[in-house]
């Protein structure tokens, strides 16, 4: 396990042994390491936060643990990406839920959600399509609010009618 993975697992631990309050406490965490106020965290940013978290990095293992969790290419991490990074993986139960739910909603099967498969049931002006990717990745937010993996799959069934 390299040092960006380890740092992401260490910070995943502390914020699951936060409870609910965890996440936003990161969050609240996050604002206060944003001296410049940008809503984005620099790899100086983001080492200071770990050094008050007594994870000590160096300068470069912060700019790869940055680099790692930068999704959108910026340099730096935004809320987001930051929050993202920290989600524990869902479970195969959570994973198959979402599955269906998402192949329900896909009507045509060609991965991708459409107008034209929601016709008469949503709007999809603003977000003409919804991959498989994007379905889980809404999903995989969620889940990390719920205790459970019979809780998840219960109100994703019964939210869907699975």
């Amino acid at each position: 396990m390299d040092t960006a993975d380890a740092t992401l697992e260490t910070l995943r631990a502390q914020c699951l042994a936060r409870g609910a309050s965890g996440i936003q406490g990161l969050a609240r965490f996050f604002r206060r390491l944003d001296q410049d106020r940008s809503r984005t965290l620099d790899a100086a940013e983001l080492r200071r936060g770990l050094v008050e978290l007594g994870m000590p990095l160096s300068e470069v293992e912060a700019q790869a643990v940055c680099r790692r969790w930068d999704r959108d290419g910026s340099g730096t991490l935004d809320l987001e990406e930051f929050l993202r990074a920290l989600r524990p993986p869902m479970s195969q139960a959570r994973e198959a839920v979402i599955a269906a739910a998402f192949a329900k909603l896909d009507r045509s099967g060609d991965g991708m959600v459409t107008v034209e498969d929601l016709r008469g049931v949503y709007s999809g002006r603003s977000h003409p399509k919804v991959t498989l990717a994007e379905f889980q990745d809404y999903y995989s937010g969620l889940s990390a609010s719920v205790d459970t993996d019979e809780e998840f799959v219960a109100m994703v069934t019964s939210a869907w009618r699975l």
